[in-house]
């Protein structure tokens, strides 16, 4: 009886459409060319879908999976975004945007001055430790912002290594140091996160409220209001925090 019973449940565990699922992890390595531990980390920090589970053990993966993890591996390393930033980024993607809204936000991107482009792959690098040392910064300074998603490091060098264009961070945070916040009092690189998460919030409904409204605009004037707004949002944002600052301190 106890041999019939696991012959029934055997088909089940096993049933599986091989035309929607057909990758294996095994198979998914070998498309991507990556290791098992690199995808299940993709998979954990929630940067790839799970595939179809049929055990414990078990799942099936499609093409999908295939894409999301180059596209994953491509933003780490290729365009040194923090895998915060790339969680974020890919859930407001998937979540917010039809696939004609994401063609249409291509078609816009082609039209975008040089200063709003895509990061080009393969940034220049530069070396962290000399950009501390530069700015007198320590290790902590760099490991709090990574922390928190504001840097990608890549560690696969002998010395880590940046985004060129990410070293402003850096020398930002050198500046607030010798404003007088220092670690005596408290102050870490890690305190930015009050910043980077107000700031991923409003880019996230700013992201959807535009692409709802500039749908079945002609791209090349979609691309010609975003150029103009960008610069009156940060002034904006900027002014109305000073406003914020004065009016809490008008109550005391």
């Amino acid at each position: 009886m106890h041999a019939h019973a696991h012959h029934e449940l055997e088909p089940a565990h096993e049933a599986v459409d091989r035309t929607r699922w057909p990758y294996k992890m095994k198979d998914l390595c070998e498309r991507t060319n990556l290791p098992r531990q690199v995808i299940h980390f993709y998979i954990q920090q929630g940067l790839v879908p799970e595939g179809h589970k049929t055990g414990r053990n078990m799942a099936y993966y499609d093409e999908e999976h295939v894409e999301r993890v180059l596209l994953v591996r491509r933003l780490q390393h290729e365009r040194f975004l923090p895998l915060k930033a790339i969680r974020a980024l890919l859930e407001d993607r998937d979540e917010a945007f039809s696939s004609a809204q994401r063609q249409q936000l291509r078609d816009v991107q082609a039209h975008l001055p040089p200063s709003l482009k895509a990061r080009a792959e393969r940034p220049s690098t530069v070396d962290a430790n000399e950009v501390l040392r530069k700015h007198g910064l320590s290790r902590d300074d760099l490991d709090g912002m990574v922390e928190i998603g504001l840097l990608a490091v890549d560690h696969t060098t002998a010395s880590p290594r940046i985004a060129r264009d990410d070293a402003w961070l850096l020398e930002l945070w050198a500046d607030v140091r010798r404003a007088g916040f220092t670690k005596e009092l408290g102050f870490t690189a890690r305190d930015l996160a009050i910043y980077e998460e107000a700031v991923s919030q409003m880019f996230q409904r700013e992201t959807q409220m535009l692409a709802a409204r500039l749908e079945g605009l002609p791209p090349a004037r979609a691309a010609e209001l975003l150029e103009r707004a960008l610069p009156l949002v940060h002034t904006f944002v900027a002014r109305y925090h000073v406003e914020r600052a004065k009016g809490f301190f008008s109550t005391l």
